[in-house]
């Protein structure tokens, strides 16, 4: 009995002892789990700066200000870890959620704000598809120039009868070639030529200055006010009113409402093309009966855009043959009937020319810039030729700027005109369009 007693009180004791320090370790446990149970209030973003946890040792205002600071940065930056001395903090992410649009921290704008690359980048693919649509011209017109200077370091001066012929076989025109071999002569005797390297950047020299009319380098539609109103004018089969689609195509995508005329009354096909290209971009169309007077729908067109307060009113018109009077006397009436309808239209008046006829769309040009205010040309298929060279005739001998090219069939192959990337992409070495691509 006795040593059962002993026993007892033994396992009591050691109970009462076990109690009292498990009693005791409580409080400190509770200290050491009130941080998990902090994030709870966190919930609510807008409640959390006011109300911080009661653990915390430093005030309210400080700890607001400067726990979102550091983790905004971490939150900014995926895959990036938290620091391992603070598992607690982990969950605070509403608070970075919550103070980024205070006050965004300036790392991460540093960040976005990097990739400066972006433009030359989209500049580069800008010539390469340039080149691309150029293919004919570069293998017929630049490559046989280039085949003149290849394995050659000094020049000799009857290497520019080679460039002449050409230059003359590529449509560059008797007038524009002239000029600029003159000039090469001049730098071959002021001894400011002395290698090939140099005769191909004065070639490219010389087509950028002859581009370049009234300091305008690129091709982009210009007019004051609303509606600006362009007549688009050209012979048969040079693609008016395709060009005319591509062209609405391009206002549309850029936000812009366009009310197209179908002035073409003489040709029913015309006129359901464009219905076709109006219903494709959102555009109003103005039609009349078959035959009727193309004047009358300018005039209805123009009147259109105005009440409906469009941006651009771009006008069909009946191929004609440049050499017929008669004919040309219509184009002035259409410009009169457009002008009736709004002052000072129609801001622009675009011929529209196949490079692929050569020299005869030079011909073209000058019977429709004498019979009308031409501002601009519009060159279409010059992906089709490899007599490139026609674009360089143009612009020095009538001094009419290339406002547009066109290098293929679909909407996108319409290009404004840019002289820096034309040169570029005509003149550019193999060397260069590998770095380009």
């Amino acid at each position: 009995m006795d040593l059962t007693l002993i026993i007892v009180l033994v396992v009591v004791t050691l109970a009462v002892i076990f109690i009292v320090r498990r009693q005791k370790a409580l409080p400190a446990a509770s200290d050491a789990a009130s941080p998990k149970l902090a994030p709870k209030p966190a919930e609510k973003p807008v409640a959390k700066p006011a109300t911080p946890p009661a653990s915390a040792r430093t005030p309210a205002p400080a700890q607001a200000s400067t726990r979102p600071a550091p983790a905004a940065p971490e939150a900014s930056v995926p895959g990036v870890a938290r620091p391992s001395g603070r598992p607690v903090e982990v969950p605070p992410a509403d608070l970075v959620a919550a103070a980024e649009p205070a006050a965004p921290p300036p790392a991460p704008q540093a960040e976005d704000a990097a990739p400066v690359t972006s433009v030359p980048r989209e500049s580069k693919r800008e010539i390469a598809g340039m080149r691309t649509g150029l293919a004919a011209t570069r293998t017929g017109f630049i490559a046989r120039l280039a085949s003149l200077f290849s394995g050659k370091r000094e020049i000799d001066p009857a290497i520019l009868d080679q460039i002449e012929e050409v230059m003359l076989t590529s449509d560059v025109g008797v007038k524009t070639t002239q000029e600029i071999l003159g000039r090469l002569r001049d730098g071959l005797a002021n001894n400011a030529l002395r290698d090939t390297d140099a005769v191909w950047a004065a070639l490219r020299a010389e087509a950028t200055r002859i581009l370049t009319l009234d300091g305008v380098r690129g091709g982009r539609i210009r007019g004051k006010g609303k509606p600006v109103v362009v007549l688009m004018v050209g012979v048969n089969g040079v693609g008016k009113t395709t060009t005319i689609g591509k062209l609405a195509t391009h206002f549309a995508a850029e936000g812009r409402k366009v009310v197209l005329a179908a002035g073409d009354t003489f040709r029913a096909a015309a006129v359901q093309q464009l219905e076709v290209w109006g219903k494709r971009v959102g555009a109003d169309v103005a039609r009349g009966k078959d035959g009727a007077d193309p004047g009358a729908v300018a005039f209805e067109a123009v009147t259109r855009a105005k009440e409906a307060k469009a941006d651009v009113v771009l006008v069909d018109t009946a191929g004609r043959l440049h050499t017929k009077a008669p004919l040309m006397d219509e184009i002035k009436k259409v410009r009169k009937s457009i002008a009736k309808a709004l002052d000072g239209a129609p801001h622009e008046t675009l011929l529209v020319v196949d490079a692929t006829t050569g020299n005869n769309a030079l011909t073209q040009a000058a019977m429709f810039k004498e019979a009308i205010d031409l501002t601009g040309i519009i060159l279409t298929k010059l992906d089709g030729t490899a007599k490139g060279g026609i674009v360089l005739a143009i612009c020095d001998e009538l001094k009419v700027p290339v406002r547009y090219i066109g290098l293929g069939e679909r909407a996108e192959d319409l290009r404004e005109f840019d002289v820096e990337d034309f040169v570029e992409a005509l003149f550019g070495r193999d060397s260069d369009e590998a770095a380009a691509a």
